[in-house]
């Protein structure tokens, strides 16, 4: 066994070293390790961490995710407000900021930078060391993000200075690259798909949970300095050159400009690139460059002086409208999406934008044949905005009345506008209902994830869900990037899936209007796959909580031969089709808890489950039904309307009590 020194000296090595590969990875954007190397160094340093945790530095790269979901943000107090800035949107309003500043400075200068679309954020550094990091928020009070911010890699968690202090901020991001991707693998699972990247950014930057925000893969730009100690800085420019020196990823291609002319060059000049960037801006910023100056210019109450914000219009075009295709979701969802002639918009040529439905399609009154114009939602997503002019004579386009994969018969959602298939050998509905049927909420495989599936797809190996339990693991390690060991670990995931609860096999169905917590309700109450199919509409909308809908729903699927057969296949496989959940007693029978602010002793679901193994059941909203509101920290609107209601609340500590075995 290694001696305190050497681990020492060992840990601090690999520090050294996976940080600066970081640094080259994710700053410099070159690659001088393979990710195997990289693995195995991290592995190691892992190893060495938890044979010595009192060693474990604060930069070292394991601390970027960590293993604990954070329950509630601490607030933060900004010592230096987080301004936002002035808009302009003409040349006009560029000019009378110039003069403004002008009449105070005649001989000011001027730094242009693009404006980064994302979530600002603080970044506060000790002797060189990442320490904490917060949210904007309201600009003098935002919230603690740090172990959110330490997955982002072009963060450096150590500086290459080791300054005394030093705070930045900087601009959280996503690309549009990662983007794309993210919105394609929720389309696949029938997600609702994130609007645009900084809606995608800010929500992935506030999960409680820190794993979630580092598969989103955030990237920063840092752009000003807010506090420092150490260093003597006169100049904007200068500051962002020291912090590119630092090893932070500065805002790209900020210009020093003399005059309000060559600004609005610059201006221009961003304008026209901006399609080409990997990353959305929404205009670009003007500063004054000298610090003192700044300083004595001073802020209005809402706004600095010295800076301001110039907002591109958005581009449109008009295009004609080529042809409708319609494509089939996972649950069967017919989505319409006009092919129109190539336009070059926000920085790429787009020829196709989705029409979402029949009711979007007569209300914009679009038809094969008609002009329209067409933009880019947040610059990255092609939307209709409208039709210019119709052709004579064509008709406002209608949807098919059967699937264009299958040819089965799709029929109008009650309580939506979309049209579906209902067949689940819909062969448009594959993938789909593979990627749902391996989720972390269904069967939750660890290991098949959805890249994986999709070669699986592609190469034959999978057919339907049943398919996963007679996987050829000689033909899955021989596949690029796998290999033995990655088969054996997917064979292991697949087999332990087998003993799943039969609720998770009810949800992963993906039977319409039957979520997780109806799939629970469903297996405890019948106990068995047998005794659920075997059930009629009546039994089913009998269970609490249910309706007709949901039983009509659940009937029309399990009824079916090709269900039936899936089901018979996957048991065939030695898929559990029981109950496992076990009532200890029935001290909770008849009563209804609601879940409200933070639990420090349990997650929700952990305490769902205790009331569940207690015959009880959760619901998420609060009605005159609601028997115990269980309330922890920051408890808000839920807990409000149970002491108006009059309805019992408790806290973990009385909770704890109720749940003491006799």
């Amino acid at each position: 066994m290694a001696s305190k020194t050497d681990a020492k000296q060992r840990i601090d090595e690999l520090c050294e070293k996976l940080n600066y590969y970081s640094y080259r990875y994710y700053v410099e954007n070159e690659n001088d390790i393979s990710d195997y190397e990289y693995d195995m160094l991290q592995r190691e340093l892992l190893a060495l961490e938890e044979a010595n945790p009192e060693l474990i530095r604060p930069d070292s790269p394991t601390r970027r995710v960590g293993g604990e979901a954070a329950r509630m943000f601490t607030p933060v107090t900004h010592e230096v407000p987080m301004e936002s800035l002035q808009d302009a949107f003409s040349f006009e309003e560029l000019w009378d900021f110039d003069r403004r500043v002008r009449e105070s400075f005649p001989d000011a200068t001027y730094v242009v930078e693009p404006k980064i679309d994302g979530l600002s954020v603080s970044l506060e550094y000790e002797n060189g060391v990442f320490r904490r990091g917060s949210t904007r928020g309201d600009g003098v009070t935002g919230e603690d993000i740090t172990s959110n911010l330490k997955t982002v890699r072009s963060i450096p968690m150590r500086l290459r200075s080791d300054l005394p202090f030093l705070e930045v901020r900087g601009e959280v991001y996503m690309k549009k690259s990662v983007f794309s991707e993210i919105v394609r693998m929720q389309e696949l699972r029938e997600e609702t798909p994130f609007k645009n990247p900084r809606n995608a950014a800010a929500g992935s930057l506030r999960q409680k949970n820190p794993e979630i925000t580092a598969e989103r893969k955030l990237d920063i730009f840092v752009f000003n300095v807010q506090r420092i100690e150490g260093d003597k800085i006169t100049g904007h420019k200068q500051s962002l050159d020291l912090l590119r020196s630092l090893g932070f990823v500065t805002v790209p291609f900020y210009t020093f400009c003399e005059t309000m002319d060559a600004a609005i060059r610059e201006l221009e000049r961003i304008g026209q690139a901006r399609g080409e960037l990997g990353f959305d801006i929404d205009g670009a910023v003007i500063k004054v460059n000298d610090l003192d100056q700044r300083r004595a210019l001073g802020s209005t109450a809402k706004f600095p002086r010295w800076a301001v914000a110039y907002k591109y219009p958005p581009e449109e075009k008009e295009t004609v409208v080529k042809a409708i295709d319609v494509s089939v979701g996972r649950t069967g969802v017919l989505t319409p999406t006009a092919v129109f002639d190539p336009v070059f918009l926000a920085g790429s040529t787009v020829s196709r934008a989705v029409l979402h439905n029949q009711d979007f399609i007569n209300e914009k009154g679009i038809a094969v044949g008609d002009t329209i114009r067409v933009r880019k939602a947040g610059d990255v997503i092609p939307e209709v905005v409208c039709v210019v002019s119709h052709l004579p004579g064509a008709p406002v386009y209608s949807l098919p009345s059967v699937c264009p994969s299958c040819g089965a018969k799709v029929f109008r959602d009650e309580n939506a506008a979309a049209l579906r298939c209902v067949n689940p050998d819909c062969p448009a509905q594959l993938l789909r209902n593979l990627i749902h049927f391996c989720s972390r909420d269904a069967m939750d495989i660890e290991g098949l994830g959805d890249a994986l599936i999709e070669t699986f797809v592609r190469e034959g190996m999978l057919r339907d869900a049943a398919d996963i339990y007679r996987l050829d693991y000689e033909k899955v390690a021989s596949l690029e990037g796998l290999g033995e060991k990655s088969a054996a670990n997917l064979a292991a995931a697949v087999e332990a899936s087998k003993q799943n609860d039969l609720s998770r096999l009810l949800f992963a169905l993906g039977i319409q209007h039957i979520g997780q917590k109806a799939a629970k309700q469903l297996a405890s109450h019948f106990g068995s796959m047998d005794a659920v199919l075997a059930a009629d509409e009546t039994q089913i909308a009998a269970i609490d909580g249910f309706g007709d809908i949901m039983a009509q729903s659940a009937v029309a699927y399990l009824s079916q031969p090709q269900s039936r057969g899936l089901i018979g296949r996957l048991r065939e496989a030695g898929v559990n089709m029981n109950s496992l959940t076990v009532v200890a007693d029935h001290r909770f029978a008849g009563m209804t808890f609601v879940l409200t602010g933070a639990l420090s002793r349990y997650t929700r679901e952990e305490a769902s489950a205790v009331i569940e193994r207690f015959g009880g059941k959760t619901a998420s909203s609060v009605s005159k039904k609601t028997s115990v509101v269980l309330a922890g920290e920051a408890a808000g609107s839920k807990l409000r309307k149970a002491n108006e209601l009059g309805i019992r609340v408790i806290d973990e500590s009385e909770f704890a009590k109720m749940i003491e075995e006799a």
